[in-house]
Protein backbone atom coordinates (compact mmCIF):
# COMPACT_ATOMS: atom_id res chain seq x y z
CA UNK A 1 0.00 0.00 0.00
CA UNK A 2 1.41 3.18 -1.25
CA UNK A 3 0.23 6.88 0.39
CA UNK A 4 1.21 10.35 -0.55
CA UNK A 5 0.20 13.16 1.65
CA UNK A 6 -0.35 16.31 0.54
CA UNK A 7 -0.91 19.25 2.44
CA UNK A 8 -4.71 18.94 2.20
CA UNK A 9 -5.45 15.23 1.79
CA UNK A 10 -3.69 12.15 1.26
CA UNK A 11 -4.33 9.70 -1.72
CA UNK A 12 -3.92 5.84 -1.22
CA UNK A 13 -3.00 3.47 -3.86
CA UNK A 14 -2.80 -0.30 -4.07
CA UNK A 15 -1.82 -3.57 -6.21
CA UNK A 16 -4.42 -6.14 -6.72
CA UNK A 17 -2.80 -9.19 -5.13
CA UNK A 18 -3.75 -11.22 -2.56
CA UNK A 19 -3.92 -8.54 -0.10
CA UNK A 20 -6.30 -6.19 -1.90
CA UNK A 21 -9.44 -7.46 -0.01
CA UNK A 22 -7.80 -6.85 3.16
CA UNK A 23 -6.45 -3.14 2.43
CA UNK A 24 -9.75 -1.91 0.71
CA UNK A 25 -11.41 -2.55 3.84
CA UNK A 26 -9.51 -0.91 6.10
CA UNK A 27 -9.38 2.24 3.18
CA UNK A 28 -13.07 2.16 3.26
CA UNK A 29 -13.07 2.52 7.49
CA UNK A 30 -11.14 5.78 6.70
CA UNK A 31 -13.42 8.52 7.70
CA UNK A 32 -14.50 10.89 5.19
CA UNK A 33 -12.73 8.53 2.10
CA UNK A 34 -13.50 8.98 -1.37
CA UNK A 35 -13.01 6.65 -3.99
CA UNK A 36 -11.65 8.79 -7.46
CA UNK A 37 -12.56 6.31 -10.75
CA UNK A 38 -10.12 8.39 -13.11
CA UNK A 39 -7.22 8.18 -10.97
CA UNK A 40 -7.92 5.16 -9.75
CA UNK A 41 -6.74 6.33 -6.40
CA UNK A 42 -8.77 6.76 -2.90
CA UNK A 43 -8.73 10.44 -1.43
CA UNK A 44 -8.84 10.76 2.54
CA UNK A 45 -8.64 14.28 4.23
CA UNK A 46 -6.00 15.51 5.89
CA UNK A 47 -7.89 15.36 8.99
CA UNK A 48 -8.07 11.56 9.11
CA UNK A 49 -4.30 11.76 9.53
CA UNK A 50 -4.43 9.61 13.10
CA UNK A 51 -6.06 6.91 11.24
CA UNK A 52 -3.96 6.86 7.91
CA UNK A 53 -0.59 6.79 9.72
CA UNK A 54 -1.95 3.88 12.12
CA UNK A 55 -2.20 1.72 8.46
CA UNK A 56 2.15 1.98 8.72
CA UNK A 57 1.38 -0.57 11.52
CA UNK A 58 -1.11 -2.29 10.40
CA UNK A 59 -1.00 -3.09 6.69
CA UNK A 60 2.58 -1.88 6.19
CA UNK A 61 1.80 0.92 4.49
CA UNK A 62 4.81 3.44 2.82
CA UNK A 63 3.96 7.14 3.33
CA UNK A 64 5.96 9.63 1.74
CA UNK A 65 5.45 13.52 1.02
CA UNK A 66 5.45 14.49 -2.89
CA UNK A 67 9.03 16.35 -3.54
CA UNK A 68 7.90 18.10 -7.08
CA UNK A 69 9.66 21.08 -6.77
CA UNK A 70 9.96 23.97 -9.26
CA UNK A 71 13.18 23.94 -11.84
CA UNK A 72 14.27 27.20 -10.14
CA UNK A 73 13.87 25.89 -6.39
CA UNK A 74 16.82 23.48 -6.31
CA UNK A 75 20.05 24.36 -5.04
CA UNK A 76 23.33 22.28 -5.30
CA UNK A 77 23.29 18.13 -4.46
CA UNK A 78 24.40 17.94 -1.01
CA UNK A 79 27.90 17.06 -0.55
CA UNK A 80 29.10 13.78 0.29
CA UNK A 81 29.17 12.86 4.12
CA UNK A 82 33.23 11.97 5.82
CA UNK A 83 33.69 8.19 7.28
CA UNK A 84 34.36 9.63 10.74
CA UNK A 85 34.18 5.28 11.95
CA UNK A 86 37.41 3.06 11.80
CA UNK A 87 35.87 0.26 10.00
CA UNK A 88 37.59 -3.35 10.33
CA UNK A 89 37.93 -2.94 6.57
CA UNK A 90 41.19 -4.81 5.37
CA UNK A 91 41.92 -2.10 2.70
CA UNK A 92 43.13 1.14 2.77
CA UNK A 93 39.79 3.69 1.28
CA UNK A 94 40.62 6.55 -1.01
CA UNK A 95 39.06 9.57 0.11
CA UNK A 96 35.96 9.16 -2.28
CA UNK A 97 35.45 5.20 -1.36
CA UNK A 98 34.56 6.44 2.67
CA UNK A 99 32.69 8.95 1.07
CA UNK A 100 30.39 6.86 -0.31
CA UNK A 101 30.56 3.97 2.42
CA UNK A 102 29.33 6.28 4.69
CA UNK A 103 26.24 7.95 2.48
CA UNK A 104 25.67 4.21 2.00
CA UNK A 105 25.44 4.00 6.16
CA UNK A 106 22.89 6.63 5.36
CA UNK A 107 21.15 5.65 2.86
CA UNK A 108 20.97 1.91 3.35
CA UNK A 109 18.40 1.49 0.17
CA UNK A 110 20.42 3.20 -2.40
CA UNK A 111 21.79 3.01 -5.81
CA UNK A 112 25.85 3.40 -6.23
CA UNK A 113 26.17 4.97 -9.09
CA UNK A 114 29.91 5.00 -9.75
CA UNK A 115 31.30 5.23 -12.97
CA UNK A 116 33.45 1.46 -13.45
CA UNK A 117 36.48 1.35 -11.97
CA UNK A 118 36.19 3.32 -9.00
CA UNK A 119 35.48 0.83 -6.56
CA UNK A 120 31.52 -0.09 -6.14
CA UNK A 121 32.28 -3.13 -4.89
CA UNK A 122 34.69 -2.30 -1.95
CA UNK A 123 32.31 0.50 -1.29
CA UNK A 124 29.09 -1.89 -0.85
CA UNK A 125 30.99 -4.41 1.23
CA UNK A 126 32.34 -1.22 3.30
CA UNK A 127 28.90 -0.13 3.75
CA UNK A 128 27.79 -3.45 4.32
CA UNK A 129 30.47 -3.95 7.64
CA UNK A 130 29.52 -0.32 8.75
CA UNK A 131 25.81 -0.91 9.27
CA UNK A 132 26.81 -4.00 11.41
CA UNK A 133 30.14 -2.18 13.28
CA UNK A 134 29.32 0.90 13.18
CA UNK A 135 25.16 1.73 13.59
CA UNK A 136 24.58 -1.75 15.10
CA UNK A 137 22.04 -2.90 12.86
CA UNK A 138 21.51 -6.22 11.91
CA UNK A 139 23.35 -6.50 8.05
CA UNK A 140 24.05 -10.00 7.51
CA UNK A 141 23.74 -12.73 6.38
CA UNK A 142 24.21 -10.59 2.81
CA UNK A 143 22.83 -11.98 -0.66
CA UNK A 144 25.15 -10.73 -3.71
CA UNK A 145 23.23 -10.98 -7.17
CA UNK A 146 25.10 -11.16 -9.88
CA UNK A 147 26.40 -12.09 -13.05
CA UNK A 148 27.36 -15.29 -13.51
CA UNK A 149 30.94 -13.70 -14.82
CA UNK A 150 31.42 -11.94 -11.36
CA UNK A 151 30.84 -14.57 -8.68
CA UNK A 152 34.33 -15.90 -8.42
CA UNK A 153 35.29 -12.27 -8.11
CA UNK A 154 32.42 -11.14 -5.56
CA UNK A 155 33.39 -13.89 -3.15
CA UNK A 156 37.37 -12.89 -3.42
CA UNK A 157 36.60 -9.30 -2.53
CA UNK A 158 34.95 -9.84 0.52
CA UNK A 159 37.75 -12.07 1.47
CA UNK A 160 40.34 -9.45 0.28
CA UNK A 161 37.94 -5.94 1.64
CA UNK A 162 36.78 -8.10 5.25
CA UNK A 163 36.70 -10.21 7.77
CA UNK A 164 33.30 -11.82 6.68
CA UNK A 165 33.27 -15.23 5.18
CA UNK A 166 31.35 -15.67 1.36
CA UNK A 167 30.48 -18.97 -0.42
CA UNK A 168 28.88 -18.82 -3.88
CA UNK A 169 25.29 -21.28 -4.22
CA UNK A 170 25.70 -24.33 -6.36
CA UNK A 171 23.43 -27.58 -6.73
CA UNK A 172 25.33 -29.68 -3.86
CA UNK A 173 24.01 -27.07 -1.18
CA UNK A 174 21.05 -26.16 -2.87
CA UNK A 175 18.41 -27.47 0.04
CA UNK A 176 21.37 -26.91 3.02
CA UNK A 177 22.60 -23.66 2.52
CA UNK A 178 21.25 -21.62 5.28
CA UNK A 179 23.23 -24.17 7.51
CA UNK A 180 26.22 -22.70 6.38
CA UNK A 181 24.74 -19.77 8.22
CA UNK A 182 23.20 -21.47 11.25
CA UNK A 183 26.51 -22.98 12.23
CA UNK A 184 28.07 -19.55 11.52
CA UNK A 185 30.50 -21.09 8.68
CA UNK A 186 29.07 -18.57 6.14
CA UNK A 187 28.21 -14.56 6.44
CA UNK A 188 27.62 -13.77 2.67
CA UNK A 189 25.87 -16.02 -0.05
CA UNK A 190 26.13 -15.60 -3.80
CA UNK A 191 24.20 -16.25 -6.58
CA UNK A 192 23.70 -15.52 -10.47
CA UNK A 193 20.82 -13.81 -12.17
CA UNK A 194 19.72 -16.78 -13.41
CA UNK A 195 19.90 -19.21 -10.70
CA UNK A 196 17.34 -17.14 -8.59
CA UNK A 197 14.37 -18.96 -9.74
CA UNK A 198 16.44 -22.30 -8.66
CA UNK A 199 17.18 -21.49 -5.05
CA UNK A 200 14.62 -19.38 -3.71
CA UNK A 201 11.57 -20.12 -6.17
CA UNK A 202 8.86 -22.58 -3.96
CA UNK A 203 6.70 -22.44 -6.88
CA UNK A 204 6.08 -19.83 -10.46
CA UNK A 205 3.26 -20.15 -12.02
CA UNK A 206 3.47 -21.26 -16.34
CA UNK A 207 1.74 -19.02 -18.43
CA UNK A 208 0.89 -19.61 -21.99
CA UNK A 209 0.23 -17.06 -25.09
CA UNK A 210 -0.72 -14.01 -23.66
CA UNK A 211 -0.07 -15.40 -20.61
CA UNK A 212 3.33 -15.67 -20.93
CA UNK A 213 6.04 -14.88 -18.28
CA UNK A 214 5.92 -11.36 -18.82
CA UNK A 215 2.20 -10.94 -17.89
CA UNK A 216 2.66 -12.89 -14.45
CA UNK A 217 2.56 -10.56 -11.58
CA UNK A 218 5.40 -11.02 -8.63
CA UNK A 219 3.10 -11.57 -6.39
CA UNK A 220 1.99 -14.67 -8.22
CA UNK A 221 5.20 -16.13 -7.06
CA UNK A 222 5.41 -18.17 -4.15
CA UNK A 223 8.78 -17.74 -2.39
CA UNK A 224 10.99 -19.71 -0.35
CA UNK A 225 10.87 -18.80 3.14
CA UNK A 226 14.52 -19.00 3.09
CA UNK A 227 14.89 -15.42 2.09
CA UNK A 228 13.72 -14.13 4.85
CA UNK A 229 17.36 -14.86 6.82
CA UNK A 230 18.63 -12.26 4.87
CA UNK A 231 18.80 -8.76 6.48
CA UNK A 232 21.05 -7.17 3.21
CA UNK A 233 20.97 -7.96 -0.58
CA UNK A 234 23.21 -6.48 -3.02
CA UNK A 235 22.59 -6.27 -6.55
CA UNK A 236 25.33 -5.89 -8.71
CA UNK A 237 24.76 -4.27 -12.24
CA UNK A 238 21.36 -3.72 -11.54
CA UNK A 239 20.27 -2.13 -14.71
CA UNK A 240 19.85 -6.05 -15.82
CA UNK A 241 16.61 -5.34 -13.58
CA UNK A 242 15.37 -2.31 -16.08
CA UNK A 243 12.50 -4.45 -17.70
CA UNK A 244 10.42 -5.01 -15.28
CA UNK A 245 8.39 -7.51 -17.22
CA UNK A 246 11.49 -10.57 -16.95
CA UNK A 247 11.91 -13.21 -14.61
CA UNK A 248 14.74 -12.05 -13.18
CA UNK A 249 13.26 -8.57 -12.14
CA UNK A 250 10.30 -9.70 -10.65
CA UNK A 251 12.62 -12.38 -8.57
CA UNK A 252 15.11 -9.42 -7.53
CA UNK A 253 12.00 -7.08 -6.17
CA UNK A 254 10.30 -10.20 -3.97
CA UNK A 255 13.90 -11.06 -2.40
CA UNK A 256 14.69 -7.42 -1.48
CA UNK A 257 10.93 -6.88 -0.30
CA UNK A 258 11.05 -5.36 3.42
CA UNK A 259 14.55 -5.54 3.59
CA UNK A 260 15.93 -2.54 5.33
CA UNK A 261 19.47 -2.84 3.37
CA UNK A 262 19.05 -3.08 -0.30
CA UNK A 263 22.49 -1.69 -2.42
CA UNK A 264 22.24 -1.61 -5.87
CA UNK A 265 25.10 -1.20 -7.80
CA UNK A 266 25.31 0.30 -11.74
CA UNK A 267 27.64 2.38 -13.68
CA UNK A 268 24.72 2.61 -16.23
CA UNK A 269 21.32 2.63 -14.49
CA UNK A 270 19.55 4.33 -16.98
CA UNK A 271 20.47 2.22 -20.35
CA UNK A 272 18.04 4.37 -22.49
CA UNK A 273 15.48 6.87 -21.04
CA UNK A 274 14.55 7.50 -17.20
CA UNK A 275 11.45 4.21 -17.12
CA UNK A 276 14.56 2.15 -16.92
CA UNK A 277 14.48 3.59 -13.20
CA UNK A 278 11.76 2.83 -12.14
CA UNK A 279 12.03 -1.38 -11.61
CA UNK A 280 15.48 -0.44 -9.67
CA UNK A 281 13.46 2.34 -7.29
CA UNK A 282 11.06 -0.61 -6.50
CA UNK A 283 13.33 -3.03 -5.81
CA UNK A 284 14.60 -0.61 -3.47
CA UNK A 285 11.63 0.30 -1.99
CA UNK A 286 11.63 3.84 -3.19
CA UNK A 287 8.42 3.65 -5.45
CA UNK A 288 6.32 5.04 -3.25
CA UNK A 289 9.14 7.98 -2.84
CA UNK A 290 8.34 9.61 -6.03
CA UNK A 291 4.75 8.56 -6.28
CA UNK A 292 4.07 5.04 -7.83
CA UNK A 293 4.75 4.26 -11.11
CA UNK A 294 1.75 6.30 -12.46
CA UNK A 295 3.37 8.90 -11.09
CA UNK A 296 6.61 8.58 -12.27
CA UNK A 297 5.71 7.65 -15.75
CA UNK A 298 4.28 10.84 -15.96
CA UNK A 299 5.96 13.29 -14.18
CA UNK A 300 9.87 12.01 -15.64
CA UNK A 301 8.80 9.62 -18.63
CA UNK A 302 6.20 11.57 -20.46
CA UNK A 303 3.85 8.93 -19.19
CA UNK A 304 6.05 6.23 -20.97
CA UNK A 305 9.06 6.28 -22.89
CA UNK A 306 10.02 9.89 -23.38
CA UNK A 307 12.06 12.08 -20.43
CA UNK A 308 11.17 15.23 -18.69
CA UNK A 309 12.25 17.34 -15.22
CA UNK A 310 15.20 15.51 -15.20
CA UNK A 311 16.86 17.97 -13.22
CA UNK A 312 14.41 17.14 -10.83
CA UNK A 313 14.84 13.64 -10.73
CA UNK A 314 18.25 14.09 -10.20
CA UNK A 315 17.97 15.78 -7.34
CA UNK A 316 15.85 13.87 -5.83
CA UNK A 317 17.46 10.77 -6.80
CA UNK A 318 20.70 12.38 -4.99
CA UNK A 319 18.68 13.29 -1.86
CA UNK A 320 16.70 9.77 -1.32
CA UNK A 321 18.82 6.56 -2.64
CA UNK A 322 21.59 7.32 -5.16
CA UNK A 323 25.31 9.45 -5.67
CA UNK A 324 27.38 8.82 -8.82
CA UNK A 325 30.96 10.32 -9.34
CA UNK A 326 32.78 9.93 -12.10
CA UNK A 327 36.91 9.19 -12.93
CA UNK A 328 37.29 13.27 -13.54
CA UNK A 329 35.62 14.12 -10.09
CA UNK A 330 38.02 11.87 -7.90
CA UNK A 331 41.15 11.83 -10.97
CA UNK A 332 43.28 13.41 -7.69
CA UNK A 333 42.10 9.94 -5.83
CA UNK A 334 43.25 7.69 -8.54
CA UNK A 335 46.67 6.20 -9.66
CA UNK A 336 46.79 6.50 -12.98
CA UNK A 337 46.43 2.76 -14.33
CA UNK A 338 44.56 -0.06 -12.29
CA UNK A 339 44.36 -3.73 -13.04
CA UNK A 340 41.39 -6.10 -12.05
CA UNK A 341 41.05 -9.65 -12.60
CA UNK A 342 37.80 -11.47 -13.71
CA UNK A 343 37.87 -15.37 -12.68
CA UNK A 344 35.91 -17.61 -15.31
CA UNK A 345 34.00 -20.68 -15.36
CA UNK A 346 35.40 -22.09 -18.50
CA UNK A 347 32.98 -23.53 -21.00
CA UNK A 348 35.59 -25.51 -21.89
CA UNK A 349 35.74 -27.64 -18.59
CA UNK A 350 36.04 -31.35 -19.98
CA UNK A 351 38.14 -30.74 -23.03
CA UNK A 352 40.38 -28.72 -20.65
CA UNK A 353 40.85 -31.53 -18.40
CA UNK A 354 41.86 -34.08 -20.65
CA UNK A 355 44.89 -31.77 -22.19
CA UNK A 356 45.70 -31.57 -18.81
CA UNK A 357 46.23 -35.17 -17.83
CA UNK A 358 47.57 -35.66 -21.03
CA UNK A 359 50.37 -33.19 -20.63
CA UNK A 360 50.89 -34.67 -17.06
CA UNK A 361 51.29 -37.98 -18.46
CA UNK A 362 53.75 -37.07 -21.40
CA UNK A 363 55.89 -35.11 -18.43
CA UNK A 364 56.02 -38.41 -16.47
CA UNK A 365 56.45 -40.42 -19.14
CA UNK A 366 59.55 -38.48 -20.84
CA UNK A 367 61.21 -37.77 -17.18
CA UNK A 368 60.59 -33.82 -16.84
CA UNK A 369 61.63 -33.88 -13.94
CA UNK A 370 65.26 -34.43 -15.01
CA UNK A 371 66.25 -30.44 -15.52
CA UNK A 372 68.41 -31.77 -19.09
CA UNK A 373 65.34 -33.44 -19.69
CA UNK A 374 63.03 -30.69 -19.69
CA UNK A 375 65.81 -27.95 -21.65
CA UNK A 376 65.64 -30.72 -24.62
CA UNK A 377 61.82 -30.96 -24.47
CA UNK A 378 60.87 -26.99 -23.60
CA UNK A 379 59.78 -26.13 -26.97
CA UNK A 380 57.79 -29.29 -27.14
CA UNK A 381 56.35 -28.17 -23.77
CA UNK A 382 55.32 -24.43 -24.91
CA UNK A 383 53.58 -26.02 -27.32
CA UNK A 384 51.80 -28.43 -25.50
CA UNK A 385 50.75 -25.10 -22.60
CA UNK A 386 49.70 -22.99 -25.55
CA UNK A 387 47.48 -25.52 -26.29
CA UNK A 388 46.04 -25.34 -22.70
CA UNK A 389 46.48 -21.65 -22.57
CA UNK A 390 44.22 -21.66 -25.88
CA UNK A 391 41.22 -24.31 -24.45
CA UNK A 392 40.70 -21.99 -21.75
CA UNK A 393 40.77 -18.91 -23.75
CA UNK A 394 37.63 -20.17 -25.59
CA UNK A 395 36.29 -21.51 -22.79
CA UNK A 396 36.12 -17.67 -21.13
CA UNK A 397 34.72 -16.21 -24.08
CA UNK A 398 30.89 -16.43 -22.37
CA UNK A 399 31.76 -14.68 -19.64
CA UNK A 400 33.77 -11.87 -22.13
CA UNK A 401 31.09 -11.24 -24.54
CA UNK A 402 28.79 -10.45 -20.90
CA UNK A 403 31.46 -8.05 -19.99
CA UNK A 404 32.06 -6.59 -23.62
CA UNK A 405 27.86 -6.08 -23.56
CA UNK A 406 28.07 -4.07 -20.31
CA UNK A 407 31.30 -1.71 -21.43
CA UNK A 408 29.23 -1.08 -24.96
CA UNK A 409 25.77 -0.72 -23.34
CA UNK A 410 27.75 2.11 -20.88
CA UNK A 411 28.57 4.08 -24.22
CA UNK A 412 32.33 3.66 -23.58
CA UNK A 413 34.96 1.97 -26.09
CA UNK A 414 36.67 -0.83 -25.46
CA UNK A 415 40.14 -2.59 -26.15
CA UNK A 416 40.32 -6.11 -26.31
CA UNK A 417 43.84 -8.15 -26.43
CA UNK A 418 43.97 -12.16 -27.87
CA UNK A 419 46.98 -14.03 -28.97
CA UNK A 420 45.53 -16.40 -31.49
CA UNK A 421 43.62 -15.45 -34.77
CA UNK A 422 40.97 -18.45 -33.92
CA UNK A 423 40.12 -16.00 -30.69
CA UNK A 424 39.98 -12.90 -32.80
CA UNK A 425 37.38 -14.34 -35.19
CA UNK A 426 35.29 -15.69 -32.76
CA UNK A 427 34.92 -12.40 -30.68
CA UNK A 428 34.27 -11.10 -34.48
CA UNK A 429 31.59 -13.05 -34.75
CA UNK A 430 30.17 -11.87 -31.62
CA UNK A 431 30.98 -8.25 -32.21
CA UNK A 432 30.26 -8.05 -36.27
CA UNK A 433 30.84 -4.38 -35.67
CA UNK A 434 34.40 -4.29 -34.01
CA UNK A 435 37.11 -3.30 -35.90
CA UNK A 436 41.15 -5.12 -35.56
CA UNK A 437 44.51 -4.78 -35.64
CA UNK A 438 45.84 -8.51 -36.73
CA UNK A 439 49.05 -9.04 -38.41
CA UNK A 440 46.06 -10.23 -41.44
CA UNK A 441 45.45 -6.52 -41.90
CA UNK A 442 46.82 -5.14 -44.39
CA UNK A 443 48.77 -1.25 -43.54
CA UNK A 444 45.88 0.51 -44.65
CA UNK A 445 43.01 -1.39 -43.25
CA UNK A 446 44.97 -1.22 -40.06
CA UNK A 447 45.60 2.40 -40.01
CA UNK A 448 41.67 3.05 -41.12
CA UNK A 449 40.36 1.03 -38.37
CA UNK A 450 42.81 2.81 -35.61
CA UNK A 451 41.13 6.21 -36.93
CA UNK A 452 37.69 4.49 -37.10
CA UNK A 453 38.40 3.68 -33.60
CA UNK A 454 39.93 7.12 -32.01
CA UNK A 455 38.04 8.96 -34.14
CA UNK A 456 33.99 7.81 -34.82
CA UNK A 457 32.17 7.56 -31.56
CA UNK A 458 30.18 4.60 -33.25
CA UNK A 459 32.90 2.68 -33.52
CA UNK A 460 33.55 1.38 -29.81
CA UNK A 461 35.47 -1.63 -29.92
CA UNK A 462 38.43 -2.88 -31.47
CA UNK A 463 40.13 -6.59 -31.26
CA UNK A 464 43.73 -6.43 -31.13
CA UNK A 465 46.26 -8.86 -31.53
CA UNK A 466 48.92 -8.83 -29.26
CA UNK A 467 51.77 -8.99 -31.28
CA UNK A 468 50.43 -6.80 -34.08
CA UNK A 469 49.07 -4.02 -31.70
CA UNK A 470 51.00 -4.20 -28.69
CA UNK A 471 53.55 -1.04 -29.52
CA UNK A 472 53.53 1.44 -31.85
CA UNK A 473 50.04 2.29 -31.84
CA UNK A 474 47.63 5.53 -29.98
CA UNK A 475 44.19 4.15 -28.86
CA UNK A 476 43.59 6.67 -26.12
CA UNK A 477 39.87 6.93 -27.31
CA UNK A 478 39.32 4.03 -24.96
CA UNK A 479 40.92 3.98 -21.32
CA UNK A 480 39.50 0.28 -20.68
CA UNK A 481 41.44 -2.44 -21.51
CA UNK A 482 40.66 -6.15 -21.46
CA UNK A 483 42.95 -9.06 -22.20
CA UNK A 484 41.49 -12.40 -23.08
CA UNK A 485 45.05 -13.84 -23.39
CA UNK A 486 48.07 -12.40 -22.73
CA UNK A 487 51.78 -12.10 -23.20
CA UNK A 488 54.27 -14.28 -21.18
CA UNK A 489 56.22 -11.02 -19.65
CA UNK A 490 55.14 -8.60 -17.48
CA UNK A 491 56.88 -5.72 -20.02
CA UNK A 492 54.20 -7.37 -23.22
CA UNK A 493 51.35 -6.81 -20.74
CA UNK A 494 52.36 -3.61 -20.28
CA UNK A 495 53.07 -2.40 -23.56
CA UNK A 496 49.57 -3.60 -24.66
CA UNK A 497 47.72 -1.90 -22.04
CA UNK A 498 49.97 1.59 -22.83
CA UNK A 499 48.27 1.38 -25.89
CA UNK A 500 45.51 3.75 -23.64
CA UNK A 501 48.01 4.68 -21.08
CA UNK A 502 49.62 7.65 -22.98
CA UNK A 503 50.01 11.19 -23.69
CA UNK A 504 46.61 12.13 -24.89
CA UNK A 505 44.48 9.89 -22.62
CA UNK A 506 41.98 12.32 -20.24
CA UNK A 507 41.31 9.39 -17.81
CA UNK A 508 42.85 6.99 -15.62
CA UNK A 509 42.79 3.71 -17.36
CA UNK A 510 41.27 0.41 -16.26
CA UNK A 511 43.04 -2.94 -17.21
CA UNK A 512 40.65 -6.49 -16.94
CA UNK A 513 42.55 -9.66 -17.13
CA UNK A 514 40.03 -12.61 -17.66
CA UNK A 515 41.70 -15.83 -16.41
CA UNK A 516 40.21 -19.08 -16.40
CA UNK A 517 39.46 -20.43 -12.65
CA UNK A 518 41.32 -23.69 -12.06
CA UNK A 519 43.76 -23.46 -15.57
CA UNK A 520 46.90 -22.40 -16.35
CA UNK A 521 45.63 -18.59 -16.37
CA UNK A 522 46.06 -18.17 -12.47
CA UNK A 523 49.56 -19.75 -12.52
CA UNK A 524 50.64 -17.53 -15.33
CA UNK A 525 49.23 -14.18 -14.60
CA UNK A 526 50.86 -14.78 -10.60
CA UNK A 527 54.09 -15.57 -11.96
CA UNK A 528 53.89 -12.10 -13.97
CA UNK A 529 52.87 -10.32 -11.25
CA UNK A 530 55.92 -11.73 -9.23
CA UNK A 531 58.14 -10.45 -12.37
CA UNK A 532 56.82 -6.61 -11.66
CA UNK A 533 59.81 -5.66 -10.06
CA UNK A 534 62.68 -7.95 -11.99
CA UNK A 535 64.64 -5.89 -13.87
CA UNK A 536 65.13 -8.09 -16.78
CA UNK A 537 61.17 -7.93 -17.12
CA UNK A 538 60.82 -4.22 -16.92
CA UNK A 539 64.16 -4.44 -19.87
CA UNK A 540 62.28 -6.12 -22.44
CA UNK A 541 64.44 -9.42 -21.44
CA UNK A 542 61.50 -11.66 -23.19
CA UNK A 543 63.56 -14.64 -24.16
CA UNK A 544 65.05 -15.46 -20.94
CA UNK A 545 61.73 -14.81 -19.50
CA UNK A 546 60.13 -16.97 -21.49
CA UNK A 547 62.32 -19.99 -20.36
CA UNK A 548 62.29 -18.94 -16.85
CA UNK A 549 58.49 -18.92 -17.55
CA UNK A 550 58.41 -22.53 -18.63
CA UNK A 551 60.92 -23.47 -15.80
CA UNK A 552 58.07 -22.17 -13.09
CA UNK A 553 54.95 -23.60 -14.86
CA UNK A 554 56.50 -26.94 -15.36
CA UNK A 555 56.57 -27.33 -11.39
CA UNK A 556 53.01 -27.45 -11.47
CA UNK A 557 52.44 -30.13 -13.53
CA UNK A 558 55.27 -33.09 -11.94
CA UNK A 559 53.51 -35.78 -10.28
Amino acid sequence: MQIIEHDTEFHIRFEYNQYFKRNTEAVKALPGRTWLPTKKIWRVPAYAKAAVYELQHTHRAVISKPEHLAPESFGEVAPMPELTTDLPLKAELRPYQGQGIARGMELRRLIIGDEQGLGKTLQSIGTVVGIEHALKQAAFPCLVVCPSSTKVNWQREWAKFSNKRAMILNDKIRNTWPQYWNVGMVDVFIVNYESLKKFFVEYMPEKKGKQAKGAMHSSEIIMKKTIDLFKTVIIDESQRCKNPGTVQSKLALRICHKKENVILLSGTPVVNKPVDLFPQLAIMGHAGTFGGKKEFLNRYCEGGSGANNLRELNFLLNQHCFFRREKKDVAKDLPEKQRQTFICDITTRDEYNRAKNEFTKFLKENGCDDAEVAKKLRGEIMVKMGVLKQISARGKLREVKEFTEDILDAGEKLILFCNLHSIVDELRELFPDAVTITGRDDMDTRQRNIDAFQNDPRCQLIICNIKAAGVGITLTASSRVAFVEYPWTYADCVQCEDRAHRIGQSNNVMCTYFLGGDTIDEDLYEMIQEKRHVANTITGATDTMEMNMVDRMLNLFKI
